[in-house]
Formats: C-alpha cells, sequence, structure tokens
C-alpha cells in the first residue's frame, strides 16, 4: 500500500489539509490551543509535504 503513489500523494494532501486546518480552528478559538495539538498539526503538515513529495517522486518516475 505505500508503495502506491496515488495513495502517498492522497495521504499527504490530507495531511496537509489537516495541517491547515487545525490551527485555523486554533485561531478562530474553536479548539483550544495546547502543546500537543500545535505539535500534532505541525507533524501533520511535515508528514503530509513528505509523503506528497515522495508519491509525485514516485509517480513521475513510473510514468517514465
Amino acid at each position: 500500500m505505500m508503495n502506491n503513489p496515488r495513495f502517498l500523494l492522497s495521504l499527504g494532501v490530507f495531511l496537509m489539509l489537516l495541517g491547515i486546518l487545525l490551527p485555523f480552528l486554533m485561531v478562530i478559538k474553536v479548539l483550544e490551543s495546547t502543546f500537543f495539538l500545535n505539535f500534532f498539526s505541525w507533524s501533520a503538515s511535515v508528514a503530509g509535504l513528505s509523503f506528497g513529495t515522495i508519491g509525485f517522486a514516485m509517480y513521475a518516475r513510473a510514468e517514465k
């Protein structure tokens, strides 16, 4: 499953959106800003960027 570039790309997009949505909800005071939630949203953003980059590289290599 982790060898499928489309899965990695979709997981990366989901995690990046989560990394954007959580801080937005904290800023508008829907969620309480805690250390864990801040660290989790940062981790989701970094992991999403990594998975998306790897997925895109695998997709480009498979199409080549």
